[in-house]
């Protein structure tokens, strides 16, 4: 052998150090944004307490089924989003390919929040907070500043005044252009808040799991720590109960509505990180004989015990705003961007010490997003990876490539920083990250899983790992129940679908719909186009198709060599 000793010999793939690792991994990427700004928004919009029946139902039907899928098959095969579904079933490889689709997409547009975040942290550092008052050189004539309890209302006649908290959103943070046809100029002070943003993001993962596993015991407990001191200031401020009594109200009239359930089912998928690949990304950095089963279980109760929790801290911060206000709460509720960057700044410009409770808010929203980025990051660079092994296994090779896809992913965002950015990102928010294109996803895993491979032989290989069989009914919901489930919603959302406005009233042009669509079907199309590559370059039948590649003897002994 000619070549020197160091290009020959390939790196080792790395393991988490211990299971907290890879708890604390887990966490941080599925208890995220969505967990603060949506689930407490949905219980409220959608009937409080009588939301979480729904809820509940699609946690134990599909949320904690596929989610223990998927980290199974990471820890069983020890590879990545795209090459563990070719040790498994070479004609679903395409499931690989479009969730790294929708995970590249994300890497674009998920960030964009951070460098909010960053952007509005920077201003929290100043005892007179720039969206409480309208003495800035952004505010025009039509702001009116906050009004209190027992204070006049003359002033609100105006149909045409604004908030300086909304002011500062769009004309200082967004400086907003009235369409997508209008992307104008890039905002500098927000391209820099990205480029920290996504610097941060590259050294906690550069090293493989080496980093990520010593970062996450600082980014996905610190959020804990924001969270339970926001909690018990929002629970000691007057108004606190009237938010929580909005939040929890049972209105069993609303179950049946159709959409409460898909919102339900649509949140699960969101805020479980199903179908992103990530989840098998880091389950396959476990031991073989980690007990991934009791993980996986603990991981989803503390996920939406977070959602339940955060709901408590949103809300009676809420019920503040709305009892100083004196108005009704559903003018003061927000969803999304809306509720990090319009309502709760304006909320903590009501309290005493605003700058430091403002402060807190955006540390805790810049650390909830960045694991999750960061994790959704690392499930791209570890398909491609264990697709080339030969290539990126190699001294610094992966650390240049992860470079690469931090710079391309930068560029791409930068488009989102332009004054017509915003309508960007809303499109990549509806479209390429829906519940649609997850359900989608869904349907297939299951089915591959539980019909194709088969829903005992996955269970052999779990007990393989625990020593143990799981109880039934995972395997009846692989085999029956979120198939079921995730068609019937999946069908619904289509039936039910309404194109997106922002802000409920601006209408896109028909060019801006046909690009959302295109990153919609970008990753749906990957199954069945690689199924008619898969069938049309491979002999034989279609059963002989299907299990071509599993080579159960050569699998086996694979695997074996793990433990």
């Amino acid at each position: 052998n000619d070549l020197p000793p160091s290009e020959v010999k390939m790196e080792e793939r790395g393991q988490w150090s211990n299971k907290l690792e890879f708890v604390l991994s887990v966490a941080g990427s599925i208890i995220g944004l969505g967990n603060m700004w949506r689930f407490p928004y949905l219980c409220y919009k959608n009937g409080g307490g009588a939301f979480l029946i729904p809820y509940l139902i699609f946690l134990f039907t599909c949320g904690v089924p596929v989610f223990l899928l998927e980290v199974a098959l990471g820890q069983y095969t020890s590879e990545g989003g795209i090459t563990c579904w070719r040790k498994i079933s070479p004609l679903f490889e395409g499931l690989g390919y479009g969730t790294q689709v929708i995970v590249t997409l994300l890497n674009f547009y998920y960030i964009i929040v951070l460098a909010w975040g960053i952007f509005y942290l920077s201003f929290s550092f100043s005892w007179d907070l720039p969206w409480s008052s309208c003495n800035n050189t952004w505010n025009t004539e039509n702001c009116v500043e906050f009004q209190r309890r027992n204070t006049s209302t003359d002033q609100m006649i105006n149909p045409n005044t604004t908030s300086p908290v909304i002011e500062f959103w769009e004309r200082r943070a967004l400086r907003i252009s009235p369409g997508i046809d209008q992307m104008g100029s890039l905002n500098g002070d927000l391209a820099l808040c990205l480029f920290i943003a996504w610097v941060m993001c590259y050294f906690c993962i550069w090293k493989g799991v080496k980093s990520t596993g010593k970062v996450v015991y600082f980014t996905a407990t610190f959020p804990y720590v924001m969270l339970i001191v926001l909690l018990i200031r929002g629970l000691t401020l007057p108004g606190a109960g009237i938010g929580i009594q909005f939040y929890l109200y049972p209105d069993l009239g609303r179950l049946a509505d159709p959409q409460v359930w898909m919102d339900a089912g649509t949140q699960i998928f969101f805020s479980y990180a199903i179908c992103l690949g990530s989840l098998t990304a880091l389950g396959s950095y476990n031991k073989y004989n980690n007990n991934c089963y009791r993980d996986c279980l603990a991981l989803c109760f503390l996920n939406s015990g977070t959602s339940f929790m955060a709901g408590f801290a949103i809300f009676s911060i809420l019920g503040f705003m709305a009892y100083e206000q004196n108005v009704p709460i559903s003018e003061v509720a927000e969803s999304g961007p809306g509720l990090a960057f319009i309502a709760y700044p304006r909320a903590v410009s009501m309290m005493p010490l605003s700058p430091l409770w403002a402060a807190l808010f955006f540390i805790m929203i810049v650390f909830l997003g960045l694991d999750s980025q960061f994790v959704c990051v690392e499930s791209l660079v570890t398909a491609i990876v264990d697709m080339y092994p030969a290539v990126f296994r190699r001294k610094y090779r992966r650390e240049l490539f992860l470079l690469g896809v931090v710079l391309v992913s930068f560029l791409m965002g930068l488009v989102m920083l332009m004054e017509g950015g915003m309508y960007v990102f809303q499109l990549f928010d509806y479209y390429a990250a829906s519940g649609m294109c997850l359900l989608f996803m869904s349907i297939f895993e299951t089915v591959c899983i539980a019909w194709v491979y088969g829903a005992d032989r996955f269970y052999d290989n779990i007990e393989d790992m625990i020593g143990y069989r799981p109880g039934p009914y995972i395997k009846c919901c692989w085999l029956f129940f979120s198939p079921a489930t995730c068609i019937g919603t999946f069908a619904f959302s289509l039936i039910k679908y309404t194109p997106l406005k922002y802000n409920n009233e601006y209408v896109y042009p028909w060019w801006g719909y046909v690009i959302g669509w295109l990153l919609a079907l970008s990753s749906m199309v990957c199954i069945p186009l690689w199924m008619v590559y898969k069938i049309s370059t491979t002999q034989g039948t279609l059963r002989e198709v299907c299990w071509s590649s599993c080579q159960r003897k050569t699998f086996g002994n694979f695997l074996s060599l793990k433990k």
